[in-house]
Parts: structure tokens; sequence; C-alpha cells
């Protein structure tokens, strides 16, 4: 096991535990919005200090970049851990058993190690750069989906970007008189994994973050997909706009997409 990854699995563990302890017990969380229609627990930060501390106890000098702490520079810029310590806060609110902890490793911005673990279900997503992905040790692939009939697909509404709604409904329609149905888990980061264990044949959403794509994009790639962004370039990263599945499927999303899109998302 690539040694970045044994780590980010021990973390993941670790931040596992603190989540699932508390999960559907009537406690107080402490809620707080972040901003309209997005809000974070105490168990957020608590999962995410575990996961830091239990990364820079072996690689101090090592930047950070998470959803609740920011962005931490360290010593050593050229490693990077990116970190979602809930993915899927509202299901968590909600006592829906869908949920994650996303963590990946970066070396000069190139993801090498990632980990989606979900740890009701003890499913454990596990990737390294050149050496594939697995789920609790068995190997992963995309679906060999031929095209958009009779596929499933994943999405996220942009709840954090309103104005794209009329936009995001127009993709929608165009893709859903193909496809067989769609799915909205609430979890971006279980979406990816799940594209890349062939549970759904591909994935589309608007206006992530770094945390919620880095680990998952690695996923996809490593399992024979690719990931791109609406104008089929590797800007995902940057705009947060993501397509992804096996070469087939995101050639069909982006072919349905373009018409309905910003010209921005064109370019």
């Amino acid at each position: 096991m690539h040694p970045m990854l044994n780590i980010a699995v021990r973390a993941a563990r670790v931040a596992g535990k603190i989540l699932v302890k508390d999960f559907g017990v009537e406690v107080d969380l402490n809620v707080q919005v972040k901003s309209q229609h997005d809000f974070v627990t105490e168990l957020d930060k608590a999962a995410e200090s575990a996961i830091v501390r239990n990364i820079l106890k072996v690689y101090p000098d090592h930047s950070i970049l998470a959803e609740e702490g920011g962005e931490i520079i360290g010593n050593d810029a050229d490693h990077q851990w990116i970190i979602d310590p809930l993915d899927g806060t509202t299901n968590y609110l909600r006592g829906i058993p869908h949920f994650a902890i996303s963590i990946a490793y970066q070396y000069k911005g190139s993801v090498q190690a990632a980990v989606i673990y979900d740890p009701l279900r003890e499913e454990l997503f596990t990737a390294t750069k050149g050496a594939g992905v697995q789920l609790n040790g068995k190997r992963l692939r995309v679906k060999s989906q031929r095209d958009l009939n009779g596929a499933l697909l994943g999405t996220g509404f942009p709840f954090k970007r309103k104005d794209l709604t009329p936009q995001y409904q127009a993709v929608f329609g165009a893709l859903f008189e193909q496809v067989s149905d769609m799915r909205r888990g609430g979890s971006a980061a279980l979406d990816l994994a799940y594209v890349a264990a062939g549970r759904m044949d591909g994935f589309w959403e608007f206006s992530l973050q770094p945390w919620d794509i880095a680990a998952g994009a690695l996923m996809v790639r490593e399992a024979g997909g690719l990931v791109t962004d609406f104008a089929g370039g590797h800007g995902f990263m940057e705009s947060g706009h993501v397509v992804a599945g096996n070469p087939k499927v995101v050639q069909g999303i982006l072919s349905k997409a373009r018409p309905h899109l910003p010209v921005s998302m064109k370019k």
C-alpha cells in the first residue's frame, strides 16, 4: 500500500468512528449555517480535526486543504492533503444513512492517493495513481456502457448556485429523455466512488469544491473512466463543474449538455 494511502485509511477510520457514534442520536450537534442551505456541525469539525491530527503527526510539514478549516500552508507546500470530513452533512443531520469521509493526497498538484470511506456500510474505497482502485480490497472497473441509452447517472442539484437552476434543469431534461434513470444521493464523493465501482454509469454536477472531487476523480480514472469539465477539459478542480464515467458515457453527457450551458462553462 502507498504510504500516504495507509495514513489516509487510518485517518478516515478514526473520523468514521466519531461520526457513527452519534449518528441518529438525539444530541445537540451545534448546527451552524455556513451559507444559504449549507451547514456545519460540531461533528464535521471533530472529524476533520482527527484527520488533520493523524496526518500532521506523521508529516508535520505537509499542507492541508480542508472543507471546514480551509487551507494550511505547511513548510512543504508540494505535499497537500484535501479533506472533506463529512460529505453529506444534510443527510447526516436528517438521519439518512448516506455520507462519507473523503481524503486525497496530492504531490505538486497531482492526486496520488485517495480514500472515500462510508463508515455505516463499512465500505472503504481506496486508490493509488497507476495502481488502480479497490473496494475493501476488490479491484474495481467502470461499467462498459456503450452510450446513454439505458444508462444510470448520478447528479447533484446546484443548491449553492441557484442562479444556475435553469441551465441545470435544461441539462437534466435533455439527459433524462435518453437515460434509464437519474440518482441524487447527496454525497458527490460517494457518487464518484459508485461510478468507479460500476454501480452508476456516469455522474455530472455543477459548482462542487475540490474536497468534493479530488479523491473520487482519481478513483474514476484508476477504474478506467474519464473525469472532465463541461468543456471536455481538465479544469474541473478549479471550476467545480464535473462530468465522470467511461469515455462513451462522458462523451454522451457532454454532447447532450453543451447546447444548454452558459458560454463560461463551454470554454
